[in-house]
């Protein structure tokens, strides 16, 4: 199989990969507290991971694609009362992220995939995308693996509908990749007072910002105590394979993005 990690990579071959229109997937999360049980790298672990074995699958179907380094650093300020959590503030973050995508479009990439790993990123992300595709002039996919597979990880969860935060979903994924690094007998101190959500409140479609100290004294939203490693491998075998099956999709990349482009 090809490899598709841009960093194992030789210059030349790169080249030769921008000559194929490889799509340029760079994976984005964070470090941050994950509650009492897992470590802080959860978010850049498990969205690198969920990058790499998604372009594997699409390289395994001779797809060009390239995973770029994953940027560990996010937007992560509503974790800071916990400790151990590094952020970047949104100026900050835009810069890096159009630096990246600037240098691979110089190199002749027109594919680019922003892959998200961490709920923090979402609001970010959106507008730099906004932003980044008419000044580029490319189109850029960007999504959060579990919103974009959320069918599949509602399908083997048990105890929640959709990944939250050091749950259910995210202690499985790491049991399964990291083992060691998971603390379990630590996770019966997740269960903690928990204030009520937003919409709890006054329904759907209100925004307020909110530490997760707020609504969680734990810093996990979710049921890890449901997790299990067999879990994680099934939950990643999923969004792998949903993803690739849309990053592989010729007409996610020909579908218009620009009215000034059609004739």
């Amino acid at each position: 199989m090809a490899e598709v990690e841009w960093r194992k990579l030789r210059a030349e071959q790169l080249r030769e990969m921008a000559k194929r229109d490889a799509v340029v997937i760079l994976p984005l999360g964070a470090i941050e507290q994950h509650g009492p049980h897992l470590p802080v790298e959860v978010d850049a672990q498990l969205g690198e991971q969920v990058a790499l074995r998604t372009a594997r699958l699409m390289a395994a179907k001779g797809l060009p694609v390239l995973v770029l380094p994953m940027l560990w650093a996010g937007v992560s300020e509503h974790h800071m009362s916990f400790g151990g959590t590094i952020t970047l503030d949104l100026p900050t973050y835009s810069a890096v992220i159009e630096g990246i995508v600037k240098s691979v479009v110089r190199h002749g990439f027109r594919r680019m995939v922003l892959l998200n790993g961490h709920g923090g990123n979402e609001n970010a992300l959106r507008c730099i995308t906004d932003e980044l595709t008419p000044k580029y002039r490319i189109p850029i996919v960007e999504f959060t693996y579990w919103y974009a597979a959320a069918e599949a990880i509602e399908n083997i969860l048990e105890t929640q509908k959709g990944l939250q935060h050091a749950c259910e979903a995210e202690t499985s994924m790491m049991m399964a990749v990291r083992p060691e690094l998971v603390a379990e007998a630590r996770i019966p101190l997740a269960k903690s007072n928990r204030t009520p959500d937003v919409a709890d409140v006054v329904g759907g479609g209100v925004y307020r910002w909110r530490t997760i100290g707020a609504m969680s004294a734990s810093g996990v939203v979710g049921n890890p105590e449901a997790a299990s490693a067999a879990k994680g491998v099934r939950l990643f075998d999923a969004v792998s394979a949903v993803l690739a099956d849309k990053l592989g999709n010729p007409e996610l990349w020909s579908l218009p993005w620009d009215s000034e482009t059609l004739s």
